[in-house]
């Protein structure tokens, strides 16, 4: 049961990656839906309430289950925390990477704006990356991720991130901070231009069994291309297809194999 609420967690906070999850082999589904769920439950905190402190608090809500995951003690009674303590025991997932993911949330909480294209870069790996290399462990087991797979999902997730994250710039300036490094046409399409860059090194490693977990980053060419074409596109909202086309371009990588 405890899987299934995670698994609605997703549904209703990330559609696309529950698309991808169902879009996954039947025995991989359980050991992503908690990892997701936490990671949906982390974003959003810093974001139900205006009160920084309490969104500290919630974070580090996050940061003591995990504490507790690591021990090995008894884990506190949770519809995300139990199932994800028992996907971290089995497949032998790197705590220390979950936990810097949520603590990279704490940035969510306050307006002070990136301090550089480093610091940018540092956040976008730190949660996407980290997320994507995380579910690779849980998928596969961490023990079966070979390092260069590890190395390009980390990429990978770097980039999906990044595509995500221009879809949000409309929503992220409206709730008063500050998205981007550069956001002048030029500067966005010089983003855009290196994240493609990074998939298109990815796309030359075989991924193997990650296949199926890397096919939750499978917008982002496309929105990046869209970036590159009409960086105009992002201010004003615009990014992403139709919803033909999302599902449509989904089904076609699954068919073949691909991500």
């Amino acid at each position: 049961m405890s899987v299934t609420a995670c698994a609605q967690i997703v549904e209703k906070g990330n559609p696309d990656r529950f698309l991808a999850v169902m879009a996954a082999p039947v025995e991989m589904r359980p050991r992503l839906w908690p990892l997701y769920a936490l990671n949906v439950e982390a974003a959003r905190a810093p974001w139900v309430t205006e009160e920084a402190g309490i969104a500290e608090i919630r974070l580090q809500w996050w940061r003591d289950a995990l504490s507790e995951i690591a021990a090995g003690d008894a884990v506190r009674r949770h519809e995300v925390v139990e199932p994800l303590a028992e996907v971290v025991r089995d497949q032998g997932l790197t705590v220390e990477t979950l936990d810097v993911m949520i603590a990279a949330r704490r940035w969510d909480i306050y307006r002070e704006a990136f301090e550089d294209a480093g610091h940018f870069t540092e956040h976008m790996e730190q949660t996407a990356g980290g997320l994507m290399v995380l579910a690779c462990e849980a998928a596969m087991g961490a023990v079966n991720v070979p390092p260069a797979v590890r190395t390009q999902a980390m990429q990978v997730g770097y980039v999906s991130g990044v595509a995500n994250w221009l879809m949000a710039v409309p929503e992220l300036e409206a709730r008063g901070r500050v998205p981007l490094v550069d956001g002048t046409h030029a500067g966005l399409k010089t983003l855009a231009r290196e994240a493609l860059t990074r998939l298109d090194v990815a796309g030359r490693v075989d991924m193997g069994d990650a296949a199926p977990v890397l096919r939750s980053a499978w917008r982002a060419r496309g929105i990046l291309q869209q970036v590159v074409r009409d960086p105009a596109a992002v201010a004003e909202g615009r990014l992403g297809g139709s919803e033909f086309s999302r599902r449509a371009g989904l089904a076609w990588k699954a068919m073949r194999g691909g991500w």
